[in-house]
């Protein structure tokens, strides 16, 4: 999954502070993990000055090309050290992405979007992670109409919440048919789910599997590829514009890392899952085998522009953002490059745009 451990009291981006004091604060109960620098809270992050890049990230399988990187510091041999922090919560990661605190974040687009119209300078550089999000309902709940007056569990501006939003809409239940409750944490999810505090929930791999497994009779509404198509966007990599502008080395190496994660992931997923879980997945082997094959994490989502452009509609009809974001949102030229670049190890990736 993206970032799905907190959520906002106010669901608007413009209602964020995104300046250094706003920063400051939220940093202040921040855990910076694995590789720290002593001027993170010096303003903006310009880390690539020394040959560091800091990233925020979430704790899914769409982070996965960004976990085995920063596992085997990919980018190392072209200069290039990756830091992870990690925000206290949710929202300030966002912002502290949209503030210039760290460099680059991979997150769900929607949330991406609504930072965007928020007048964030940031673009979409590349992809993150493909489908595995899940809508589940409780047993005897297997058809749209008998949802209507049920809660929802989910989490704010998050694709989470836009693919029941769009599921609902294409059956013709109105979401304000249903009560929705903003969660705090993934475990939140699944465990007022198995005690039945919610009727169905939205939730991404490997807990939609592990809640159909471990609930007899509970119902998969919707794995998304019944809306959206498949290979659908989840997430994907968000970077600074000022970075692409004064640096654009520095995110070239973190793409081209991350596609070579990508070709390790594809070519032996038994010794990638070795060296992420436990580290960066909480999880069983197992439940980490069936999230990566739900989920893939790929980095070439040129394809995708269009699909992310498009649930701006809902994001729009949500009271989320104000307008529909232009296409310059999204810059593929630095992946493009770095796709020219190295034509073997681009040729070697099985899932790709091209």
């Amino acid at each position: 999954m993206c970032d799905r451990h907190d959520h906002w009291t106010k669901p608007e981006f413009k209602s964020l502070d995104l300046t250094r004091r706003s920063l400051l604060k939220a940093a202040t109960a921040a855990t910076i993990t694995m590789a720290v620098s002593p001027t993170l809270f010096g303003g903006h992050a310009h880390a690539a000055d020394a040959g560091a890049v800091k990233s925020t990230h979430g704790n899914g399988f769409c982070n996965l090309n960004l976990f085995l990187a920063h596992a085997e510091q990919l980018a190392r041999e072209d200069g290039l050290e990756i830091e992870f922090v990690i925000a206290p919560s949710f929202s300030d990661q966002v912002t502290m992405i949209g503030s210039g605190m760290v460099d680059v974040g991979v997150m769900p687009y929607t949330s991406f979007l609504a930072l965007y119209d928020a007048g964030a300078p940031v673009k979409v550089v590349a992809g993150g992670g493909i489908q595995g999000c899940m809508l589940v309902a409780q047993p005897g709940l297997d058809t749209p109409e008998k949802l209507k007056g049920k809660t929802l569990g989910t989490f704010q501006l998050d694709t989470l919440e836009v693919m029941p939003y769009d599921w609902l809409k294409a059956k013709d239940i109105p979401f304000s048919d249903i009560t929705v409750r903003y969660l705090g944490s993934m475990a939140e999810a699944v465990e007022g789910f198995m005690a039945g505090a919610i009727d169905m929930v939205c939730v991404i791999e490997p807990y939609g599997t592990a809640l159909l497994n471990d609930k007899p009779g509970s119902v998969l509404l919707s794995d998304g590829i019944d809306i959206y198509g498949k290979n659908y966007t989840d997430c994907i990599l968000a970077s600074r514009a000022e970075l692409m502008m004064e640096n654009p080395a520095t995110l070239k190496a973190l793409i081209k890392a991350m596609m070579k994660a990508q070709a390790m992931a594809e070519a032996d997923i038994e010794a990638t899952l070795g060296k992420v879980v436990g580290t960066y997945y909480k999880t069983s082997l197992e439940n980490a085998r069936i999230a990566q094959r739900a989920q893939p994490s790929v980095i070439d989502m040129r394809d995708q522009k269009t699909f992310i452009l498009e649930r701006t509609d809902s994001l729009i009809e949500m009271g989320y953002i104000k307008k529909k974001p232009t296409d310059d949102a999204i810059d593929w030229t630095l992946l493009e490059q770095v796709i020219a670049e190295n034509p073997d190890l681009y040729a070697s990736l099985k899932m790709k745009a091209a």
